[in-house]
């Protein structure tokens, strides 16, 4: 039986163009601009732009658009090249739109002496007036005809350094009536005088992106330039830049949804303003859509190239719920994280028939899902650490936990019955007493009986001190970008997006900890070593809890 396998449309595109011979291999280049953080929205493209480089056998180059000196930075490259690498993803080289300024620089002299680019005069507000509207054509510049020879000696004047920054810029000369805006005289080149992190000041005039990215493509040898679905309205400027400049292999645009998702931020001037007021700790807070905030708070690789698959490649912009990614992540750590045990709102359980200079070592599975990663010891005395939420003194009927009368299940130890608790003089709970039963060591009682309710524990004599930040999303609504100008973004952050427990304690095995050690802590969720962790106090971000409820608290 034939095997039938599907194929999303730039797989489909991309067959075409080979079965046709338009190109015989596959090239692709990942864009970024240097001015700041990948986010999980970049990882979309990331997958897309290596992963059809990969699967075509081809080659794909991180190409850095230092087109806009004044807004670009090399902590951005480095941070960029560090997140590709963490994704898994390895280019084929490092190039840089500066890479091939001569080139750009030398198409644009071309359009002049072609008599399709032309200097013009016009103010930055004046060319949006003539530019006109998605309804009303636009009306040519005063300037557009002036002559071949007028244009070449004003853009050399241009680079030479003679006019200020605005006072002239070169447009192509296209159709101030079309009805795409971006045929509409587009501007390809500005006086800017800024200082390059590569060129240093040797240019006084730098390329427009829509200008720069069809020649850098083209000259690098991308075959097929996948791009965002915003840059769908570009392609015919795409076409035209490389038709008009004469390239006998032109690069081929393709465009896909982008990746939004609810209860998060992506745009880089929200985020900025999230940092610099200080509402999150910095780009790599992990409750950030950044991917060094999601590598922070403990995200995989793996879990987030599983979610881009999972969404698909997109010709339609849609919405994709976080839970989706949440799942993710909870189904590759179930696999691989190993247990432990933590309380983080501790209050003590004393076991007053239970011998007080005895320590028992109970063996458990350091991850069930995984019987290979082995067993480990935990330490079992007179005295634990159990949550508070684990006693109530007064408890309803479906309450299956520590309460007055009633009996439990230690996980993996012994079945115990809560028989009182102590107070302080506020009334606040210090200590529940209860009594065991040697019997069910192992957690199972052999005259049959069955307990309702497990709970966990960690030895008060053993316990290691931690602080865990208790992470959720950071906003309360799905889209907190709303454009509607009702509400600033601001008005919808969740004030409980990060809980900082400072008194948590944890079973003896965790020790030694490096930055990013992942563990389930039992019925919590998923837990990783913050940065912030020192041997003497360890701190934990949480990932994620073990079951989504997120919408089940915010209906």
């Amino acid at each position: 039986m034939e095997e039938i396998f599907s194929r999303n449309f730039i797989e489909e595109a991309i067959d075409k163009d080979l079965e046709e011979k338009v190109y015989d291999h596959v090239q692709t280049r990942f864009p970024p601009e240097p001015n700041g953080y990948l986010h999980i929205g970049h990882a979309k493209a990331i997958s897309i732009d290596f992963g059809m480089a990969e699967k075509y056998n081809g080659k794909c180059n991180l190409r850095l658009d230092d087109t806009n000196p004044t807004k670009e930075d090399t902590e951005y490259v480095d941070a960029i090249m560090e997140d590709i690498k963490w994704l898994g993803f390895k280019w084929d080289k490092v190039l840089y739109a500066s890479d091939y300024f001569d080139d750009i620089y030398a198409a644009a002299v071309k359009l002049i002496k072609k008599g399709k680019a032309y200097v013009d005069d016009l103010s930055p507000e004046e060319i949006r007036e003539y530019r006109g509207t998605l309804k009303t054509p636009g009306k040519n510049s005063p300037y557009r005809e002036r002559t071949i020879e007028e244009n070449f000696d004003l853009f050399e004047r241009m680079t030479n350094g003679e006019f200020a920054d605005g006072a002239k810029v070169l447009r192509a000369k296209i159709d101030m009536a079309s009805p795409n805006l971006n045929m509409r005289d587009p501007i390809i080149y500005r006086i800017l005088r800024a200082h390059h992190h590569r060129t240093g000041d040797k240019w006084v005039v730098y390329p427009m992106y829509d200008f720069a990215h069809p020649i850098s493509d083209t000259v690098e040898g991308v075959t097929h330039s996948l791009c965002s679905l915003e840059f769908e309205d570009h392609r015919p400027l795409y076409d035209w830049v490389l038709k008009e400049v004469g390239y006998e292999s032109p690069s081929r645009q393709i465009e896909f949804a982008r990746m939004n998702l609810n209860y998060t931020l992506t745009s880089k001037r929200r985020c900025l303003k999230l940092v610099r007021e200080n509402i999150v700790s910095g780009w790599d807070d992990p409750r950030m859509s950044t991917l060094c905030g999601m590598r922070r708070r403990g995200y995989t690789p793996e879990a987030i190239r599983d979610f881009c698959e999972r969404i698909g490649v997109s010709k339609a912009n849609s919405v994709v719920d976080f839970a989706l990614l949440e799942a993710c992540i909870r189904e590759d750590l179930n696999k691989k994280a190993p247990r432990a045990m933590a309380v983080l709102r501790p209050i003590k359980l004393i076991i007053d028939n239970y011998p007080e200079d005895k320590v028992e070592q109970i063996e458990v599975e350091v991850n069930p899902e995984n019987p290979e990663m082995g067993k480990r010891t935990v330490e079992f005395s007179r005295e634990l650490y159990i949550e508070e939420d684990d006693f109530m003194e007064d408890a309803p009927k479906k309450y299956f936990r520590l309460s007055p009368g009633r009996e439990v299940r230690l996980k993996s130890a012994y079945y115990v019955t809560c028989t009182s608790c102590e107070k302080d003089e506020n009334g606040n709970i210090i200590a529940v007493h209860c009594t065991y039963d040697p019997e069910t060591r192992g957690g199972d009682s052999p005259d049959g009986r069955k307990v309702k309710g497990t709970i966990h524990f960690v030895s008060a004599a053993h316990a290691i001190d931690a602080e865990v930040r208790l992470y959720d999303r950071l906003f309360t609504v799905e889209n907190p970008s709303d454009e509607t100008g009702v509400n600033d973004f601001t008005d919808n952050l969740n004030k409980d997006s990060m809980i900082v427990l400072k008194n948590a304690k944890l079973e003896s095995n965790l020790t030694n900890l490096s930055v990013g050690d992942k563990f389930q802590f039992l019925r919590l969720g998923y837990f990783c070593v913050d940065k912030d962790s020192t041997p003497e106090k360890p701190v934990f971000n949480r990932t994620v809890a073990l079951k989504d409820s997120w919408k089940k608290i915010n209906k």
